[in-house]
């Protein structure tokens, strides 16, 4: 690994608790000659002095934007507006390589100040297999939430808490109805967990993973009361749900989820809403007779920052160990620059990793 100035960045999202690296990774770093500047945050969920206790450098929140050009700036969710220009090199979620909302103006802020965006989602191996996700977590607390609405149990605005608490919460209580639950991208790190979490709460989920999506038995879907979409569509598929299905009087379905939260992308699997949820309104009624009532918050994990936090830290930690121009991070440089190639976004040209 070349000499590496990590600048763990603060999260400007009120409702992010979480961080790309806990405190007991931060040590490994440190012991391994990673210079590692850690922002100030109110909200995160391990205190400031948890870092400096393993020799990390302590920042004011928001100053990676005067950071050493060499430093590499680390977070998870969506930088602030400005600067206009991006001369760092960025490890976060960008969301920006399937024509989201801001995309553009995003890579355009990297090619202004001729930086990169190494973007966690396509930091994947030899065979495009995703090396550090938060995916577990996403679908379990997903599941949650569509079980907790569904009996009538979820209490807004959405607070964090532990996963003892919550699956306290989840088990079934005398006197709860019955229904039924399906799990679509089954197999999947999101799959996984909205599994555990449907069983946590005393159901057996209907599994659906690609063979079914590729021939998709509408009628069966809609004839189940909870759905939890887990599935990141990346090429192009037929939608799971479409308008005429709402107004079908004969669909039982009542409560979904949609854990992947990929509104406004061409290849969005759900192309029945325009915004996601929020903490403080956790649930939207889509559609009102028959009732149907969504939940697409998109950061689930956050709700249980403390666990997703540790489970990710630990996949990400030996990536960044082995941070370079070679493999993950240099398929993760390549990407974004194809990406801005194709919309013609020339105007700097970024650094190698």
């Amino acid at each position: 690994m070349t000499e590496l100035h990590l600048w763990l960045r603060h999260e400007v999202r009120t409702t992010e608790r979480r961080t790309p690296v806990v405190p007991s990774d931060a040590r490994r770093l440190v012991e391994s000659g990673v210079t590692l500047t850690v922002e100030e945050s109110p909200q995160r969920i391990f205190p400031m002095d948890e870092y400096e206790a393993v020799g990390a450098r302590v920042a004011a929140a928001g100053s990676w934007v005067s950071a050493p050009a060499d430093a590499v700036i680390l977070g998870l969710k969506e930088l602030p507006g400005e600067p206009a220009e991006l001369p760092h090199r960025h490890i976060f979620f960008g969301h920006a390589y399937k024509q989201q909302p801001g995309a553009t103006d995003l890579l355009r802020r990297f090619a202004a100040g001729s930086g990169a965006l190494l973007d966690l989602e396509y930091l994947v191996d030899d065979h495009g297999r995703r090396l550090a996700a938060f995916g577990y977590w996403a679908g379990y607390l997903g599941a949650a939430l569509a079980v907790l609405q569904h009996r009538g149990r979820l209490v807004a605005p959405l607070t964090p808490t532990s996963k003892e608490e919550l699956d306290e919460i989840l088990r079934p209580a005398p006197g709860d109805e019955e229904f039924t639950a399906l799990v679509i991208g089954a197999l999947g790190r999101s799959g996984r967990g909205a599994r555990v979490a449907l069983q946590a709460a005393g159901l057996d989920p209907t599994c659906w993973d690609l063979p079914e999506t590729r021939a998709l038995d509408r009628r069966a879907l809609l004839a189940h009361d909870v759905m939890v979409n887990c599935v990141l569509a990346t090429t192009p598929v037929p939608p799971f749900l479409r308008e005429a299905d709402l107004d079908d009087p004969a669909r039982r379905l009542r409560t979904l989820c949609d854990v992947t939260c990929d509104v406004g992308s061409p290849l969005n699997v759900l192309p029945v809403y325009d915004r996601t949820t929020e903490w403080t309104d956790p649930v939207r009624r889509l559609h009102k007779e028959p009732p149907l009532d969504l939940i697409a918050i998109d950061n689930l994990p956050s709700l249980l920052p403390r666990e997703s936090s540790i489970d990710f830290s630990g996949q990400l930690l030996p990536l960044l160990l082995e941070f370079g121009t070679d493999g993950p991070w240099g398929r993760c440089l390549e990407r974004f620059r194809d990406t801005a190639r194709e919309l013609g976004i020339v105007e700097g040209e970024s650094r190698d990793v």
